[in-house]
């Protein structure tokens, strides 16, 4: 029985699908959501027995809300489809929520090795961490790369922003709604070999991820 659905957005992630999924927890289900991907990302993501759904619009938001939509499980988690993270760290995240312990449970990376997080999308991070502590009650350091919440009460929330904004405007939406965050440290690894991040791979898409968190700051930040 899926206690629950663990969305996977993905654009060009067929490298690192096979480990990730197989080292998904039991009572877990996979949805790979194929966001533009040109290479056999879909094909790698049933083989490896996921649930695939395609979004044609492009950006993190998009993939995110499509694979939420296809979901059914009364609890919803998100993990990006790089192979940079524990799945199995999952279960954990889960079981603060089911306990009520917080409302949306969220890792805390934690670089194993040197290099595996550039300075750029560190700093960019840390900095965007600072300003929600600033601006809400949440006591997080991170932008929750991997979370688990209710689906309903993730739906209820209606975060609207469909492209690298979503992670911010889900934290600032969840301060005004009430929520308990809670983090757990999480390792963080090298993404799989023959994958590259839209993000942090280049100082340039750290900085459009940039502008558009400005964006979601000068329209929910208020």
């Amino acid at each position: 029985m899926t206690e629950c659905d663990v969305v996977i957005p993905c654009r060009n992630e067929a490298p690192a699908l096979p480990e990730l999924l197989a080292r998904m927890p039991e009572a877990f289900r996979a949805i790979v959501v194929d966001n533009g991907s040109t290479d056999d990302t879909a094909d790698a993501a049933r083989t490896a027995g996921a649930t695939v759904v395609t979004e044609s619009t492009p950006g993190y938001g998009a993939a995110v809300h499509a694979g939420v939509c296809a979901a059914t499980a009364d609890y919803v988690a998100v993990i990006d489809g790089d192979g940079s993270m524990d799945p199995s760290d999952l279960a954990d995240l889960l079981a603060d929520v089911r306990g009520d312990v917080a409302t949306m449970a969220a890792g805390r990376r934690r670089a194993v090795g040197a290099g595996v997080w550039p300075w750029h999308a560190r700093a960019g991070t840390a900095l965007l961490a600072w300003l929600i502590r600033r601006r809400t009650r949440l006591a997080i350091h991170d932008l929750a790369p991997m979370r688990v919440c209710r689906r309903e009460d993730l739906v209820t929330l209606g975060v609207r922003d469909r492209r690298f904004g979503y992670p911010l405007e889900l934290m600032m939406l969840a301060a005004r709604a009430g929520w308990t965050v809670r983090e757990r440290d999480i390792a963080y690894t090298r993404r799989a070999p023959g994958t590259r991040s839209k993000v942090s791979g280049s100082v340039r898409g750290t900085a459009l991820t940039m502008v558009d968190f400005a964006g979601v700051l000068r329209q929910v930040g208020r």
